[in-house]
């Protein structure tokens, strides 16, 4: 691995990442800043967006202190526009085997999405042992998580997909979690209309909420 860091720092980081859809260039700094001054300074910026790659670029410059990724990222060709843009680590939806390989030989390490104890052994096969838990819900949630890292203990695993305030706790109580991923402290309706200081409360309230759950 050619990595600039290890994915456990990025796990480390924070026990919760935003994941960021931005679709108005504009909102990108505005957003970032707001999840900083309530005390989140690690953001996924998805590719769903014809702006995330600019985003991105534009939250890495203003914000260097910052651990900036990049989410929905499928291919290799995804993977090394991130890269350059900025982005310090990569989170994936699910893989490919050539998306493994060739991030191995990237500077970001690649966070991929698995689903399925077999998807699990194959990425372990290629060397990566701390994985993304997606759809985390959709698959049957916390208690599914559970019951699938049971035989796996090497694993460590942040779910995303469907999480929130009321079922956070779940998630933080297995062993094999150490972070997740939402989007609760990103109401649509705070965004459309530029309250950044809600979301600023928000992520204060998620910081406090996660330090109590992990004490």
């Amino acid at each position: 691995m050619n990595w600039t860091l290890s994915p456990g720092e990025v796990f480390a980081h924070s026990p919760v990442v935003p994941v960021m859809v931005i679709n108005n260039i504009e909102d990108a700094l505005p957003m970032a800043r707001a999840l900083a001054a309530g005390g989140i300074n690690i953001f996924e910026v998805t590719l769903r967006t014809k702006v995330a790659l600019e985003a991105i670029k534009a939250i890495a410059t203003a914000m260097p202190e910052a651990m900036i990724g990049a989410g929905t990222i499928i291919n290799a060709q995804q993977y090394d526009a991130a890269v350059a843009a900025g982005a310090k680590f990569i989170i994936s939806p699910g893989y490919s085997q050539r998306l493994l390989e060739h991030a191995k030989t990237g500077y970001a390490p690649l966070i991929p999405g698995v689903a399925t104890p077999s998807e699990i052994i194959t990425a372990l096969e290629l060397g990566y042992d701390h994985l993304k838990f997606f759809p985390a819900e959709a698959n049957g949630g916390a208690a599914a998580l559970k019951a699938i890292a049971g035989p796996l203990p090497q694993v460590r695993f942040c779910p995303t997909g469907g999480i929130s305030l009321n079922n956070v706790a779940d998630y933080m109580a297995l062993n094999c979690v150490a972070t997740v991923g939402g989007s609760w402290m990103l109401p649509n309706d705070a965004i459309a209309q530029g309250h950044w200081d809600k979301v600023t409360k928000l992520a204060g309230q998620a910081v406090s909420l996660m330090a109590n759950l992990k004490a």
